[in-house]
């Protein structure tokens, strides 16, 4: 045929209808062969990531137990937390302390229960657990022990955030601290069983003056991470003329410059060669109405029994009721002074029962200091029992109903701390029981209301 837009199928080459040449007919299916195994390589990888991704994700949903967080540091640099796993719920309310981190210093050392800005700093996630719970629930609560070697210091500091409430354990100690103002100096001999108080940015230092280790139960009323400043660092930390000319040494700045920082923290200070720096070492007691201001005699105080134990105070009461001229002088301290603490001891007999109670002005902090036992918390939806022995820290809440059992054949013995200076408020279950009428128990519990006359009234306190 004369038209060639009819030429044979099998003619080599074509043209288009602008004269160019089309490809031939073996190079069209071999670029489409190429496509169709492009596709298919594309379409097996989309796959094979796909499968991959989804077995991943299975094995880190499995083995790991939470994605890594990250901490932001004051400094503006970060760090990751640490991994976490399942804690028990006891302890957001229990502290194992004696396992902590131990700080050391030439004098003594530091154990602390509390709250870590920087997570990696927590030893476990137990301790982790206990930390967060304590500021969650903004219980301007802290807790520490302080161990002091004989003739060991605790440098001369201030807290900027934090009041601190002390009780003596063991040992005796004298104890100064410097009042505002007119820099009126407060001194004083502190014994096993007495209780210190330092007020929030007051200078204050504790010197061992037995020939055993003195051993601090101390309450520092912040639930963020505790703020200090000792003297030593201070003064290293103000440069030599500004030193010179505020303290005016014989000698001037040339005097400040001989000053050498150790090369070690010395918040717990005792030098090796301390016998030949101190020659004279005197202390004077200063008259009664400067040290109970920071003072409580609370071995020696009024004993207030309930079935199955004893406590004694150290507490703020209106009108000084019930207390004697010396003891009125720490309570009014206490009432004045923002955010301060209440103490007492809580000794329960073998066997007996602080019952259920809570308090409705005061979150609670305790340490024990001798036998054991067990304790019970129910919080709104959360509820733990657990036990506890010499060295733990337990924590209860504002209104968190609370119990806690001597279950060993000696008594068991705390030192407890109350967030309020003024008058705790408190409830326990027999009260609350028997002031709630007879009618609505029972339509409560699904009793007959005689039945609810077979409990005991409490007697008057």
């Amino acid at each position: 045929m004369d038209n060639q837009g009819f030429e044979m199928y099998g003619e080599s080459i074509q043209k288009s209808s602008n004269g160019t040449e089309w490809p031939r007919k073996e190079e069209r299916n071999s670029k489409w062969s190429l496509m169709k195994v492009f596709l298919v390589c594309l379409l097996a990888c989309v796959i094979t990531t796909v499968i991959g991704v989804l077995v991943l994700s299975l094995v880190y949903v499995n083995h790991v137990p939470f994605i890594r967080e990250t901490v932001i540091k004051d400094d503006g640099t970060s760090s990751p937390k640490p991994e976490e796993k399942d804690v028990d719920i006891k302890f957001q309310f229990l502290n194992h302390v004696t396992n902590s981190k131990v700080h050391k210093y030439p004098g003594g050392e530091i154990q602390w229960a509390r709250y870590r800005n920087d997570v990696n700093e927590y030893q476990s996630d137990e301790e982790m657990v206990f930390g967060r719970s304590i500021n969650n629930h903004r219980s301007k609560m802290t807790f520490g022990t302080l161990r002091i070697k004989s003739k060991g210091l605790r440098a001369p500091h201030w807290h900027f955030n934090a009041n601190e409430h002390g009780y003596l354990a063991q040992g005796s100690a004298w104890i100064g601290v410097i009042g505002a103002d007119n820099s009126v100096v407060t001194t004083y001999n502190v014994t096993a069983g007495q209780v210190i108080f330092f007020p929030r940015n007051t200078v204050h230092w504790v010197k061992n003056v037995g020939s055993e280790d003195c051993l601090f139960l101390l309450f520092f009323t912040t639930h963020e991470e505790l703020q200090t400043l000792d003297v030593d660092d201070a003064f290293f930390s103000t440069p030599e003329d500004i030193a010179a000319r505020a303290l005016r040494p014989q000698g001037g700045v040339n005097f400040i410059r001989t000053f050498k920082k150790q090369e070690e923290d010395q918040a717990i200070n005792l030098p090796p060669n301390l016998n030949e720096l101190v020659k004279n070492a005197t202390y004077v007691q200063s008259p009664d109405n400067l040290v109970w201001q920071f003072f409580y005699d609370l071995k020696g105080s009024a004993e207030y029994p309930f079935p199955g134990g004893v406590f004694q105070w150290a507490r703020y009461r209106i009108n000084g009721t019930g207390l004697n001229e010396k003891e009125k002088i720490f309570s009014e301290s206490l009432n004045k002074h923002e955010n301060t603490l209440t103490l007492a001891t809580l000794r329960i007999f073998s066997n007996g029962l602080g019952q259920p109670h809570f308090h409705f002005n005061a979150n609670e902090m305790g340490y024990v200091i001798s036998g054991c036992g067990q304790v019970g918390v129910i919080l709104s939806g959360v509820t733990s029992n657990f036990n506890i022995g010499i060295g733990d820290v337990i924590f209860f809440p504002v209104g968190t109903q609370h119990y806690i059992k001597s279950v060993c054949d000696e008594d068991l013995l705390l030192i407890l701390a109350y967030s309020t200076g003024n008058q705790l408020e408190t409830l326990r279950m027999d009260d609350y029981f028997h002031g709630t009428a007879d009618h609505i128990l029972a339509q409560l519990f699904f009793k007959h209301q005689d039945e609810f006359k077979k409990f005991p009234r409490p007697a008057k306190k």
